[in-house]
């Protein structure tokens, strides 16, 4: 399978960030990895392998980066202000740099990228479509964690607020971005295992509703943990099924 890594600094994050792509052509899909994870965790843990066969068919190209705003989190960097702007300035990266950088590499100038993601990357991943309607088609969420405020040291700042969907968009304006945003489509999937909270998505969802944004959650039951196995499960019958869409 054919595997390209490319890096370089970015001044929106203030570092040098690395994106890989697997696959040679298909619907271009952006992985998030979990938490402060880097853009080859989805390998090391196996995702590529069960998506083989949809990237050898042509049917997906998978890209994934660095989760900076998640490593920020984990290790407290600089001020709580610093924190909640990362949060903001790495959507902000990925709509204006690797969105681009994928197009490119697709030879596609408009091409809409299906953006995915598990535990935080699940938050990621419903964040780039809410705020960026106009670059992605899909939102595929796995196991998600939405309200991220918890993990901040203090009630977040203006920055965090208006990078995070579940805060925003129960009063955000009826305009061009919500419009667009009707226009697109958002599965949550989540086990109702160990460490797994379903909940989470069931209030994304119903805040997504209150605003017809279409969306659907999937429970897989009480046999599914918050794990790589499960979601290296979910993976492939979502991105099929996304996919066959197209």
């Amino acid at each position: 399978m054919e595997k390209i890594s490319t890096s370089w600094y970015s001044d929106r994050v203030g570092r040098e960030v690395t994106t890989v792509r697997w696959g040679f052509y298909g619907k271009p899909v952006l992985i998030f990895p979990t938490a402060g994870g880097d853009a080859e965790e989805i390998e090391r843990f196996h995702v590529l392998d069960v998506l083989e066969e949809l990237i050898t068919a042509g049917r997906i190209k998978v890209y994934s980066c660095d989760s900076v705003a998640g490593r920020v989190l984990l290790t407290r960097e600089g001020s709580h202000a610093h924190q909640c702007r990362m949060i903001s300035s790495f959507q902000e990266f990925v709509y204006r740099e690797v969105v681009p950088a994928i197009r490119m590499d697709c030879k596609e100038e408009a091409a809409q990228v299906i953006v995915s993601g598990a535990s935080i990357g699940a938050f990621n991943s419903l964040a780039m479509i809410c705020r960026f309607p106009d670059a992605f088609s899909h939102a595929l969420c796995l196991s998600g964690t939405y309200d991220i405020e918890r993990f901040l040291e203090q009630r977040g700042t203006q920055d965090f607020y208006e990078a995070s969907p579940v805060h925003y968009l129960p009063q955000s304006p009826d305009d061009a971005t919500l419009a667009a945003l009707r226009e697109r489509y958002i599965l949550f999937a989540s086990g109702e295992g160990k460490a797994e909270d379903i909940g989470e998505s069931w209030r994304a969802a119903s805040i997504l509703g209150r605003r017809r944004v279409p969306n659907r959650v999937d429970s897989w039951g009480a046999d599914w943990p918050h794990d790589w196995p499960t979601w290296r499960k979910m993976w492939p019958k979502y991105l099929e099924e996304l996919t066959a869409k197209q």
